[in-house]
């Protein structure tokens, strides 16, 4: 058996999670190539459009790894409980997947994730475990060891980031979702233009979670998005520590529209641009951009100085 994971939206969430849980079940997986424009355009004439970049996006991972394994991995996010809830698209993209290529003989593996109905991440992993013919024991051992992956991950993670935000340059929080700040269509060009013109670009999504969320009441205690109230905590940890804030969001994210205005609003003591990706336009555009907002911040810190 071979499952295909779409290298898009929870890829870079859980990546650790889902390829160690495999690895450690004896179960071979593919994952889809870097997103390109093919791949792009491909999800461009699936989906509708009001859907987001991002979803878009997607869905022609999906259609990339239809004929190349047995099984798709999309699962269903509902909510974390206590932390929050999640955008929509989340809830919704197991069924939008299974409609869209409702034609193609797609055959889908999933778990669901619901803590307000105690439907817990262990336990679907579990059950997942199960439909892949594994016993028990197996399934619970390769998830202890793929949460250990995970964490182990993201400690480093964060202490490369720590380095980073020491260094004696001009540093730049870029405050996006993972799977559009490290896609390589959507947001590795703005982190390599950063790098180029000598900034450093600091991650958001990669600061601590637990840490992210209490803080993030600080700018912001009615969002109800998880994610989106990680990211609003990355703000209030760092940005004592960075020189500018960049908001990048995919074209027609609803949360995100909501989220930036209330970080322009209230967030009055950085330099903030607001970069939205509609996978269309060129670089120039976007680098002409990013170089100005560079610009005012050196002609800031150069009066400082003086």
């Amino acid at each position: 058996m071979k499952i295909g994971i779409p290298k898009g939206l929870l890829y870079y969430r859980y990546s650790y999670l889902w390829k160690t849980f495999f690895d450690e079940l004896d179960i071979e997986y593919i994952i889809s190539p870097d997103t390109n424009k093919a791949i792009m355009d491909k999800g461009l004439g699936y989906a509708i459009d009001e859907a987001c970049l991002s979803s878009k996006i997607y869905l022609g991972h999906v259609e990339y790894l239809i004929g190349k394994c047995d099984y798709i991995l999309v699962p269903r996010i509902s909510n974390y409980g206590s932390e929050g809830t999640v955008c929509t698209k989340f809830q919704a993209i197991y069924d939008i997947v299974q409609n869209t290529f409702r034609d193609r003989g797609i055959k889908l593996l999933h778990y669901n994730i619901d803590y307000k109905n105690l439907e817990i991440e262990m336990n679907a992993f579990l059950k997942m475990g199960k439909f892949l013919g594994k016993r028990k024991s197996a399934a619970m051992r390769a998830y202890y060891l793929a949460k250990q992956a995970e964490k182990t991950a993201r400690i480093m993670d964060e202490k490369h980031q720590e380095q980073l935000l020491n260094e004696d340059k001009i540093k730049i929080l870029l405050f996006a979702h993972d799977y559009n700040i490290f896609d390589k269509h959507i947001g590795k060009p703005i982190i390599d233009y950063l790098n180029e013109m000598g900034a450093v670009p600091i991650i958001g999504d990669l600061a601590d979670k637990k840490s992210a969320l209490a803080k993030s009441v600080e700018i912001s205690d009615t969002l109800p998005w998880k994610y989106s109230k990680e990211l609003v905590g990355s703000i209030a940890l760092y940005r004592e520590r960075v020189d500018g804030i960049i908001l990048i969001s995919s074209f027609n994210c609803g949360p995100d529209s909501l989220v930036n205005e209330i970080i322009i609003r209230r967030v009055k003591n950085k330099p903030i641009l607001n970069l939205t990706v509609d996978g269309q336009e060129g670089s120039a555009g976007m680098e002409t951009r990013l170089e100005s907002f560079l610009d005012i911040i050196k002609f800031k810190k150069d009066d400082y100085r003086g």
